[in-house]
């Protein structure tokens, strides 16, 4: 039989770090984050090396419910340390809610994290954008996302829509699956904002709204807060590893 090490592929030195994916939050979304980095990374002409781990949905909502951040943070840690037992060098979770106990995640997590709202943060200062709205859970949009928008003016819907987005939300996340009645709702309201309410963008502050909206089909001014979350995770992935500067 042949040895383990004669298996390892050719182009193994030009592969990125290992990824720790928390899977679940929805399905869909990670779906998604597995097709779009494992494309990248054969664009790049490397494997994807990732480990996944699902995480509980149902529990992490009824964590964000009660407000219990400690909870929800030390949850996700042992989901991080058994990635990181694994093998993963970085972590990632492909979804903005649980980005409520960032803070007490970090200092519970044995890996780099990897934040989708910092990545958003980015994108919305190299574009010049000051007026926003969000498209998410409730907890997102209602904390206008847990009050991390610094240097934008953030504009909340009125409850009647924030309800609607936050149920159609809930929807994808937890069927991993979208139709075109949510669509048209949801592009509906995004157009409203803008107009009613002068909003310059519209942050698809949902890794789910994958499933309904794309570059093809979003017809109003928008950022993917997936989208620069993966090309930050490529980023990272890919970073030359920081010198020590003790050396």
């Amino acid at each position: 039989m042949a040895e383990l090490k004669n298996l390892s592929p050719s182009n193994e030195s030009s592969a990125g770090r290992c990824l720790g994916l928390v899977g679940g939050l929805g399905v869909g979304a990670t779906v998604h984050y597995y097709r779009e980095l494992a494309a990248a990374h054969a664009t790049r002409g490397c494997a994807l090396d990732t480990v996944i781990v699902h995480a509980d949905i149902g529990l992490l909502m009824k964590l964000v419910a009660v407000s219990d951040t400690a909870g929800m943070a030390r949850y996700l840690a042992r989901i991080i340390h058994r990635m990181s037992a694994a093998g993963a060098q970085i972590a990632a979770i492909p979804a903005i809610t649980p980005q409520i106990c960032a803070a007490e995640l970090a200092l519970l997590s044995p890996i780099p994290l990897v934040s989708p709202i910092d990545a958003t943060l980015q994108s919305i200062r190299a574009r010049g954008i000051r007026r926003v709205a969000l498209f998410g859970t409730r907890f997102t949009i209602e904390t206008k996302m847990f009050g991390q928008l610094i240097d934008v003016e953030v504009v909340t819907p009125h409850p009647v829509e924030i309800e609607m987005i936050h149920s159609i939300y809930v929807a994808l996340a937890t069927s991993g699956s979208a139709d075109q009645a949510q669509f048209q709702a949801l592009r509906g309201i995004a157009h409203t904002l803008i107009e009613r309410d002068r909003v310059d963008t519209v942050i698809l502050a949902g890794t789910d709204l994958c499933l309904l909206f794309n570059q093809a089909n979003t017809d109003f001014p928008h950022i993917d807060a997936a989208r620069v979350h993966l090309d930050e995770i490529m980023r990272q992935l890919f970073a030359a590893p920081a010198k020590d500067s003790s050396a």
